[in-house]
């Protein structure tokens, strides 16, 4: 989908989780990102952080993702790290831009120690001309 604001373009696009795959319903990058214009900057929904590689084979420029709860608490947050690109915050997958969000809720117990719970408000500037 092309977003326009104050004549700046980017294109938003999704995909279904990969534990969809059991399924048959798993992330299509391809049908996702088909047909769009390639001058466009593209942000892509992607649940699973771990999908970051796929996504920056296919030239996305951000990708938004959740999944991990930050770790939620020791020792899952050993786990999530090891598992995942970026467990937590603004990090870089080649050369895709990878946001995970801690989330508002939890998995497992109702326990969140050093991975607070977040509701992430993104602001998004074109780049300055060269």
């Amino acid at each position: 989908m092309e977003i326009r604001h104050n004549g700046a373009h980017l294109d938003l696009a999704g995909v279904e989780d990969l534990s969809g795959e059991e399924f048959g319903r798993g992330p299509d990058l391809g049908r996702a990102l088909g047909g769009r214009e390639l001058s466009r900057p593209v942000v892509l929904l992607a649940h699973q952080p771990v999908f970051a590689d796929e996504a920056a084979r296919h030239g996305v420029d951000l990708q938004l993702s959740g999944h991990t709860h930050g770790g939620q608490m020791f020792p899952l947050t050993a786990v999530t790290s090891l598992a995942n690109p970026v467990n937590s915050g603004l990090g870089r997958v080649q050369d895709t831009q990878l946001y995970v969000t801690n989330g508002a809720g939890f998995f497992g117990p109702p326990v969140r120690v050093g991975a607070p719970a977040e509701i992430t408000l993104l602001e998004l500037r074109s780049p300055l001309p060269a």
